[in-house]
């Protein structure tokens, strides 16, 4: 039996068919792979739903790709995860664990490796040399082998985990695992008024 249908007080987008549609949502969580979707997500749910709108990206990073130290990182996202509503999308995991604590809604983007590789090579392509419209100023896109490991990696070395930690979750939050295009759009149309 697929994780999906053992996901309880959670949305199921598998089998085709079987949509269980959420009550309002205030704190939607968005994670998975870089190149999942989870911007494109974000901005289609912030359509509909007209929740505030945050990129971690944003927040994360300062020019020139500089990290934000980790103690000032943690207060960050703990003012984002404490207001009354809110759209975040992004990993990082260090703050992970907080997000998931505020949140009433996890949206999981489990789409494939090749894929995410596939969509962030053409981002790259795209955008190579300018700041990408979910960056700060000063962040332009680059090629980065390092970047591009991490990608390649994500499922294999993460998405077990955190699948057990969501279906563990799952008594508690809205849990709403997404596969491919077909599932995003039947979620954000269960939602739309």
């Amino acid at each position: 039996m697929p994780l999906e249908i053992a996901l309880k007080n959670s949305i199921v987008l598998s089998p085709p068919g079987i949509l269980f549609i959420l009550p309002a949502m205030k704190r939607i969580m968005i994670i998975g792979s870089c190149g999942s979707g989870k911007s494109t997500l974000s901005h289609r749910l912030q359509e509909v739903t007209h929740l505030p709108l945050y990129h971690l990206d944003q927040y994360y990073w300062k020019p020139d790709w500089t990290e934000t130290p980790n103690e000032e990182w943690v207060e960050i996202v703990s003012a984002l995860a404490q207001k009354d509503e809110w759209i975040i999308d992004g990993n990082y995991g260090s703050t992970m664990d907080v997000r998931f604590q505020y949140a009433d809604t996890i949206v999981f983007m489990n789409i494939s490796t090749m894929t995410c590789l596939w969509r962030v090579l053409g981002r790259i392509w795209k955008y190579h040399g300018q700041v990408r419209p979910d960056m700060p100023t000063g962040c332009k896109e680059r090629f980065d082998l390092d970047f591009l490991h991490y990608v390649a990696t994500y499922n294999l070395l993460r998405r077990k985990r955190l699948l057990q930690k969501l279906e563990l979750m799952s008594t508690e939050k809205k849990v709403v695992i997404i596969k491919n295009e077909k599932d995003i759009n039947r979620f954000v149309s269960s939602i739309q008024t």
